[in-house]
């Protein structure tokens, strides 16, 4: 069998296995499947597999010659609580779940890269191949972490990648600096004193206040941030009263939303702002208001040295088609718990066309496999010129 046959028939092999996981998406913490899968493709070529951290992740380890740098790459496995509506061959088979976001992409990927990489051995030192569960809002990096992650596989640099609809799927975005923004939550609930819609004298109204706290809400980001910080707040949930009450103003007034941001003064900013306006609004109405900040994800922000070293691998692959001016994302990505332990570094890898518009978490949204050879012969290359072998 030649080199090139053998490269051709795994490609065909992590195709096959990309549109298997599109076809059987899992949750957050519910990767059994998949974790299984890519514990089996690991041991099969070599690699010592660790499993358990965060209930479904997986860690293989491969170690060559006597280096002694240490590495991560990280790919996300699960699917989100949607429905998938496009038709193709291997849409997903369970209701209410699909690959929205191309996780099923980036694990193929990575895996295609280790396999390669136990094939080749063409390095010195160690890689850490992270397959993490839950990057969907439920906290898996996080929980890795916790886990011992670091502690059982320590990191000199760790790195991460995404799909990007829009560019070629020979095209990479490798930028230094902020990647995501942070991703918290935040709920304010308004309590009044009830009465008869005619009668408004007689109560305290919360829907008043809550139409005065949400008009008023844009304020912090025109008013009180600085200009040239970007920031996002956004109310996402109201939910007061009963539409078949319609003579009634209730008690209660429950508004929640998000916040985003990529300097941490300015997730700062952000958690106090939302507070003292809720807070104010009530004094001024002369209601009550109970005000929860959560915080779930830091931002993801590119080291300078590890963003070199990616740029360079980039660069190797793809030529003149790396981009090293790209905008940041408002999304969030767990991947800032990885990055917060060790230097990180976070690419854009192209999707290609955003098909029908079809951009990440929307229903019809596909991972293009002709990114899939890419994706391997970045990973892979990285590695070989991280820790080139003397």
């Amino acid at each position: 069998m030649t080199a090139s046959t053998k490269t051709a028939d795994e490609l065909s092999l992590l195709t096959a296995l990309r549109r298997d996981l599109h076809a059987h998406p899992e949750l957050g913490f519910e990767e059994e499947r998949t974790s299984q899968i890519v514990a089996s493709l690991l041991e099969e070529a070599g690699i010592a597999v660790h499993r358990g951290l965060a209930v479904t992740g997986v860690v293989g380890i491969l170690q060559v010659g006597n280096g002694t740098r240490r590495i991560g790459l990280r790919a996300d496995m699960d699917a989100l609580a949607m429905p998938e509506l496009a038709e193709r061959p291997y849409k997903s088979v369970v209701p209410g779940k699909m690959h929205a976001c191309g996780h099923d992409g980036h694990t193929v990927m990575l895996l295609g890269a280790a396999r390669a990489l136990a094939a080749d051995r063409n390095f010195s030192g160690t890689v850490h191949f992270i397959f993490q569960p839950a990057e969907e809002g439920r906290g898996g990096a996080k929980k890795m972490v916790e886990d011992g992650l670091f502690e059982l596989f320590p990191c000199d640099a760790v790195y991460g990648l995404h799909n990007m609809p829009g560019l070629d799927t020979d095209e990479m975005a490798v930028v230094e600096g902020p990647q995501l923004a942070s991703s918290d939550s935040w709920r304010v609930v308004f309590k009044g004193v009830g009465t008869h819609g005619a009668k408004p004298h007689l109560g305290r109204d919360p829907i008043t206040a809550a139409a005065s706290f949400l008009s008023s809400l844009q304020s912090i980001v025109g008013r009180v941030i600085d200009p040239l910080q970007p920031a996002v707040v956004s109310a996402c949930s109201l939910q007061a009263g009963d539409p078949n009450a319609l003579n009634v103003i209730p008690d209660l007034v429950h508004i929640g939303g998000t916040a985003r941001a990529y300097a941490a003064h300015v997730r700062d900013q952000l958690e106090e702002e939302i507070g003292r306006l809720a807070h104010g609004t009530a004094s001024m109405f002369g209601i009550e208001a109970s005000y929860e900040f959560i915080r779930r994800i830091p931002p993801v922000i590119n080291d300078a040295h590890a963003t070199e070293r990616a740029l360079n691998a980039a660069r190797s692959v793809f030529g003149a088609k790396v981009r090293t001016a790209f905008p940041p994302s408002t999304a969030g990505d767990d991947f800032a718990f990885f990055a917060g332990e060790a230097p990180g570094c976070y690419v854009w890898l192209g999707n290609g066309p955003a098909v029908d518009g079809a951009l990440h978490h929307n229903t019809s949204y596909d991972f293009n496999d002709d990114a899939i050879a890419s994706g391997v012969a970045f990973w892979k290359t990285l590695v070989e010129q991280e820790l080139a072998a003397e």
